[in-house]
């Protein structure tokens, strides 16, 4: 008898976040390429497109469009589902009750972030509200929740103690094929970037302004590309760079990139300043390592698990910051250190292994 694992596949037929998308992409082949003799994969999505995932057996297409799929799912209500291993990469997944004991349907959802309930303000309104009525479901409903750190692990216990026991923590990684491209100069001119710079991930909005300050503390003219940035937030890191003493001309912000221009960029930069605290996981800070790019990292929970020794942790405020690029940047030999010192950290991440993880926290539902 053939065991299928039916992933929920929202984000590559009307995708919300690039990083869920490309999450959702990866893990799913992933998912095929390590399926144990006897199992298959299957897909779950909205009305919608297929999606663009070789080897999938069977592919559910619900009736509802991902907006009102996702409002239905919120209230409990699932038609057209069906039973059996359900898993969804993201939040997203039919939460309903179901008998965890005496039959084999499983529910397993995913949490990248804890926004919604550590910095609300950072998404609108409904989005807010959403992931908290999910989470709710989950408490009541979900055989698991995976998440990537145990610092995340922690803080959800937290928020939703009745999860107690049902929390796993399975890291995401790079995305497939992740490499330097052949044509890292052409890209740059396309994106208008210069040859050389500090690259600031600017993904999340805490510690934007203790980087660009900790920047033009550190004196040199070095050219900063701010990556990750929202379009509404462009504008705002333009002020931040003013108020911090950085001149207009040594600012460049861009917003969400494709792997390859990701790729392009940080190979070119000669370090990445990672300087958000909050609970969610640093995806840009998981590929400089893949790429063993030198990272300099805000001291907290979630970089001291990820990035270990694989980069310099240092205090969260401009001065730490500061501290810390100076200390890289002084000499060639102390980059160079660092690189090594990424690239072998970035070999602890892997989608093929995250999915083995996957396949084995079914096995033991």
């Amino acid at each position: 008898m053939t065991a299928t694992l039916r992933v929920v596949l929202d984000q590559l037929v009307s995708p919300t976040s690039p990083d869920l998308a490309e999450a959702s992409h990866a893990l799913t082949r992933a998912l095929i390429a390590t399926a144990p003799r006897g199992a298959d994969v299957a897909g779950i999505i909205p009305r919608g497109d297929d999606p663009a995932v070789d080897g999938l057996v069977d592919v559910t297409r619900l009736a509802l469009p991902r907006r009102e799929l996702a409002a239905s799912w919120q209230l409990g209500v699932a038609p057209g589902v069906g039973k059996g291993m359900i898993h969804s990469p993201t939040l997203m997944g039919p939460l309903v009750r179901h008998d965890r004991v005496n039959e084999t349907h499983q529910i397993v959802v995913t949490l990248w972030d804890l926004r919604a309930w550590e910095a609300p303000e950072t998404l609108s309104r409904p989005e807010a509200m959403w992931h908290r009525a999910m989470l709710k479901r989950a408490e009541r409903y979900a055989d698991a929740v995976v998440v990537p750190t145990h610092a995340m692990a922690a803080a959800l216990s937290e928020i939703a103690p009745r999860l107690a026991g049902r929390i796993r923590v399975i890291a995401g990684a790079a995305p497939e094929g992740f490499r330097v491209p052949t044509d890292v100069a052409g890209r740059l001119r396309s994106l208008d970037l210069p040859a050389a710079f500090v690259l600031i991930d600017g993904a999340r909005e805490i510690g934007r302004d203790a980087a660009l300050a900790a920047v033009a503390r550190a004196g040199g003219g070095a050219p900063v590309v701010v990556t990750g940035v929202g379009d509404p937030d462009v504008a705002g890191i333009a002020d931040l760079a003013a108020t911090a003493g950085l001149p207009e001309s040594r600012i460049h912000v861009r917003g969400a990139l494709e792997p390859f221009d990701r790729a392009a960029v940080l190979s070119s930069a000669s370090l990445l300043i990672a300087p958000a605290t909050d609970t969610a996981f640093p995806w840009l800070v998981v590929e400089a390592l893949a790429l063993g790019t030198p990272v300099v990292a805000a001291d907290c929970a979630v970089h001291r698990e990820v990035v270990l020794d694989g980069g310099l942790l240092v205090d969260a405020s401009a001065e730490g910051l500061r501290d810390g690029l100076t200390q890289v940047l002084a000499s060639d030999s102390a980059l160079a250190r660092l690189a090594v010192m990424s690239g072998d950290r970035g070999r602890a991440f892997s989608w093929l292994g995250a999915a083995e993880r996957v396949w084995q926290l079914h096995a033991e539902l």
